[in-house]
């Protein structure tokens, strides 16, 4: 029997690239900021910590599950998760790539979520989103919650499409 060779944390970061996130399924966990930190030990066994997206995210099993399924089906049989809260994850983690597949894919990539690095307003103006479609800002806000709480329904005014905004949290 041969043994397999330890993996690196790069190669388990490549495999974290194909784990797709089951309510935004054009971003990867990676993509969408989700996974924190990889860790190899000297034995093999990797480690995986993540943050959801906010503290009752009801995707985070589905997460967690997919990843070591992914992880497990490339011959890595010893995978641990860890559940980071703090720092609470922001869309500020989302990179410009992924956000350029939001909007390709129909969906607002969210603006900043906070001027100068400080605490989000609970109360604040709200920042017309573009739309994805025809790139116009004028746009309005049709619901609060769209189909997961994360993004709300937007409809745009110039070209009449509806559409999903990722809320900048």
């Amino acid at each position: 029997m041969v043994a397999r060779a330890l993996p690196s944390r790069e190669e388990v970061l490549a495999i974290l690239d194909g784990v797709m996130d089951p309510e935004v399924p054009v971003l990867s966990v990676r993509e969408l900021g989700i996974v924190r930190d990889v860790a190899v030990d000297d034995i093999g066994a990797v480690t995986v910590t993540v943050t959801p997206t906010y503290s009752g995210c009801p995707a985070i099993s589905v997460i967690e599950a997919d990843i070591i399924a992914a992880l497990r089906s490339a011959g890595i049989g010893d995978v641990r998760m860890l559940t980071a809260y703090a720092p609470a994850w922001t869309t500020d983690w989302i990179a410009p790539e992924a956000r350029a597949k939001l909007k390709a894919y129909g969906i607002a990539p969210p603006g900043p979520s906070s001027e100068g690095g400080g605490l989000v307003q609970l109360m604040r103006a709200r920042v017309a989103v573009q739309c994805p479609y025809c790139d116009s800002f004028d746009t309005e806000v049709r619901s609060e919650f769209g189909s997961t709480a994360c993004k709300s329904v937007q409809w745009c005014r110039k070209c009449g499409q509806p559409f999903e905004g990722f809320k900048a949290i």
